[in-house]
């Protein structure tokens, strides 16, 4: 009988060590191009994807040639899970099309194990005669400035306002909310693989609910820079600089030209990915300026010094609204998870969590995720 007990205790020990690895396991992911157009010789490849925050140019996604001739590209320390990429000639202007010129949905793979994807790309986006860009964004949009200056950075950025509907015939004051990736909110021009649509969104609230929000487009080759508060593997982080400028220069700039609720609470924040992670940072940081978070599909695998920021917060008094996909990454809601019992177990009363089962790290699921949001942060905050 103790042989049997010792066998079966031996049996489960090996089970829960399995177990473990494989819940911590980390797979190399190898892409392959087999075929390509023969135009554009000279250009580097890339792979952007979920695992990469989607940059399109990153040294390290680099494709390069191997003995065979084929253009191949490594990412290593890829969790279990879903994965979704493209591949560019280094920006979103040069990604890969269909052969008929239109717009392709993302790549993805299932990962369980080390992996190699071979693939083909029909076009590129830049082979097609540039249509007249038509701008999606509606009358109640503008651009406040398209240099405006970061002095934190001693850089320059465009910055874009929606005001309500009424603005103009009312002397209302109004909630502001700060959104990064401004290229990507408002207008299908300056956005090179989706527009969230805030602005058709605020158009349809009634008007008692609305918000002002202000966009704040990214830097670029800076983005993972400045969207992140600590130094990483993609370079030296810039979010502090970031979010200084944005509660120092910005913000005072907001409150002083137009007619803004400037309070705590009518203050709120919110982005996705890279802008999720630099949002959460900032209420951490600022929770006597942010009173409200939206934390749309998190990176915080890039900057695992957040979970230290959000415990040493204890009872800070902020409202934070977490969605994610689950077609984005295991490690992703993983993470989103893990903050948010984080900041629950430290007393973080006004939360809210939600998984999206068929989710996808996009603009269109973040744009059918924007009423819910809305609807919750004003009820949290500002009723």
């Amino acid at each position: 009988m103790p042989e049997r007990v010792n066998r079966l205790s031996s049996f489960l020990l090996v089970a829960v060590f399995i177990f473990c690895q494989s819940a911590n396991a980390q797979f190399t992911v190898k892409f392959e191009i087999k075929a390509k157009p023969a135009n554009y010789p000279q250009d580097s490849l890339y792979v952007a994807g979920s695992f990469n925050s989607w940059n399109p140019g990153l040294k390290s996604s680099a494709f390069r040639r191997n003995d065979a001739g084929n253009w191949v590209a490594e990412t290593k320390e890829i969790p279990p899970g879903i994965i979704e990429y493209k591949i560019t000639r280094g920006n979103w202007a040069t990604t890969e099309v269909s052969a008929k010129g239109t717009a392709i949905n993302n790549r993805y793979c299932n990962v369980i194990s080390d992996t190699l994807i071979s693939l083909s790309i029909e076009a590129w986006a830049d082979d097609f005669p540039a249509r007249p860009p038509v701008s999606t964004r509606s009358k109640n949009v503008f651009i406040i400035d398209t240099a405006f200056f970061i002095p934190q950075l001693n850089r320059k950025r465009r910055i874009w306002i929606y005001l309500p509907e009424d603005y103009a015939f009312t002397k209302k004051s109004y909630p502001v909310l700060y959104m990064h990736d401004g290229q990507n909110l408002f207008d299908a021009v300056t956005s090179s693989y989706g527009e969230w649509g805030v602005d058709e969104v605020m158009d349809s609230i009634a008007s008692r609910k609305q918000f002002i929000i202000v966009g704040i487009d990214h830097g670029g080759d800076k983005r993972l820079n400045e969207y992140n508060p600590y130094d990483s593997r993609f370079g030296k982080g810039e979010g502090d600089a970031y979010v200084d400028f944005l509660v120092k220069t910005l913000k005072p700039f907001i409150d002083l030209r137009y007619r803004t609720q400037s309070e705590k609470k009518s203050t709120m924040i919110a982005g996705s990915s890279m802008g999720g992670l630099i949002s959460m940072y900032s209420v951490l940081k600022y929770p006597d300026v942010f009173g409200g978070a939206g934390i749309f599909s998190p990176a915080f695998w890039v900057a695992p010094q957040i979970y230290q920021k959000a415990d040493s917060s204890k009872k800070i008094t902020i409202s934070v609204y977490f969605v994610c996909g689950e077609q984005e990454s295991n490690e992703m809601v993983a993470d989103m998870k893990k903050m948010y019992i984080s900041l629950k177990q430290n007393g973080v009363e006004k939360l809210f969590y939600k998984q999206v089962k068929d989710g996808k790290h996009n603009e269109l699921f973040w744009h059918k995720e924007l009423p819910a949001f809305f609807q919750w942060m004003y009820n949290s905050q500002i009723k």
